[in-house]
């Protein structure tokens, strides 16, 4: 089976695997080459897969799984490749899910200050 992870700043791994296991949006799950074909939302963590009988590790942030046949893609926002896999948990931690946390905190501010506007457009306009 053929595994490609593409990031924001380009391919992170590409090869031939002979299982892949990561962890989406309805759990976690292993695909295997004549498994059925895939589509899911991925979620930070780690994925494994299985080379050349080796398993090989990597941090991935949240994105986009699919299978298709023989192929699996993996279109995320950031991966971690090069590292142990106490520094892989670390990232997904440290990395990948507390920037959710502050972009919820962004998104729970940016709508406070909309809600504030339309609030004083409205007092403003005598509505």
């Amino acid at each position: 089976m053929r595994l490609e992870i593409l990031s924001t700043t380009g391919i992170a791994f590409e090869g031939e695997v002979g299982k892949v296991v990561l962890e989406a949006a309805d759990g976690s799950r292993g695909l295997l080459p004549r498994h059925q074909d895939y589509v899911a939302a991925l979620e930070p963590g780690i994925l494994s897969c299985v080379r050349n009988g080796r398993e090989i590790f990597m941090a991935v942030d949240e994105g986009v799984v699919v299978k298709q046949g023989d192929e699996v893609l993996v279109s995320t926002m950031n991966a971690v490749t090069e590292a142990g896999l106490g520094e892989l948990r670390r990232a997904v931690r440290e990395r990948f899910l507390t920037r959710g946390e502050h972009e919820e905190r962004a998104r729970l501010s940016m709508a406070r200050l909309e809600a504030g506007f339309a609030r004083r457009f409205l007092e403003y306009k005598g509505i």
